[in-house]
């Protein structure tokens, strides 16, 4: 199982910047860029809330659900 975080791509879209983004998130660009990056283990619903609010999305747009392949012996 594997979560794609698709965020780069929604800001792209949006044209807003990483700086931008965590200034309206109020959220450090370290932590956000985590984010981003699929670093983070865990997003809080009032932090995905937020990113929501600020790129006018759905999370379904931000988050991408990717079964493993089964490897067959």
């Amino acid at each position: 199982m594997a979560i794609i975080v698709r965020l780069d791509r929604v800001m792209a879209d949006r044209k807003m910047s990483l700086n931008e983004l965590a200034a309206k998130v109020e959220m450090t660009n370290v932590n956000l860029s985590n984010l981003k990056t699929g670093k983070m283990k865990g997003v809080r619903f009032e932090t995905m809330n937020s990113i929501c609010k600020a790129l006018h999305c759905q999370p379904s747009e931000l988050f991408e659900y990717v079964e493993d392949e089964i490897s067959v012996i």
